[in-house]
């Protein structure tokens, strides 16, 4: 396989083998198999670019049919490397979804590849369940979200499950697990 995939190979081959593969998203899987997810690499290189890409696919989505487009990861591997300007950035996300009237219809959730969760060591394992091979906004709509957490036993125990999860598989399972090829 490529050794430098492109980026929608690397976040596909992401999804497969660590969020579906690890079962970290539970919801992911029938989206991906169903092939209702839509994978955009914008080459947007600073905060005010990526912002019109995001609303531009903000309104792509909302004009598609779910039953064909239900999710997009909006993947910009030019923008943000540095992990505190893409999260200090999801504020700027989340006055735009307001500005659009996006509230209560879509979210947006962030991942990077140098996630690290707010009181996390930069090494905590558990940071890597939002990290992605590269600065991505996962754009869900809310209805999509609403039912399949309705759908699931437990929602509330992702996060437990998915810390025990990655702790039992550690580093070098990860590496394993997320290496090319």
């Amino acid at each position: 396989m490529d050794a430098h995939p492109s980026p929608v190979d690397a976040t596909r081959r992401w999804l497969e083998r660590a969020v579906i593969g690890l079962n970290l998203c539970p919801f992911a899987k029938a989206v991906l198999v169903r092939d209702r997810v839509r994978f955009v690499v914008t080459e947007a290189a600073d905060a005010d670019a990526l912002l019109l890409a995001l609303e531009a696919e903000l309104h792509a989505l909302s004009a598609a049919d779910p039953a064909l487009i239900d999710t997009a990861l909006l993947i910009h591997p030019q923008a943000f490397a540095d992990f505190l300007d893409f999260h200090f950035f999801q504020a700027e996300v989340e006055a735009l979804v307001d500005r659009l009237g996006c509230r209560g219809v879509f979210q947006v959730a962030a991942f990077h590849p140098q996630w690290v969760f707010a009181g996390s060591a930069e090494d905590d394992i558990g940071n890597v369940v939002n990290r992605a091979p590269y600065p991505t906004l996962h754009l869900l709509r809310e209805d999509s979200v609403t039912r399949a957490v309705a759908a699931f036993p437990d929602a509330e125990a992702i996060y437990g499950t998915n810390q025990r999860t990655l702790a039992a598989l550690g580093w070098e399972g990860w590496r394993k697990l997320t290496r090319s090829g």
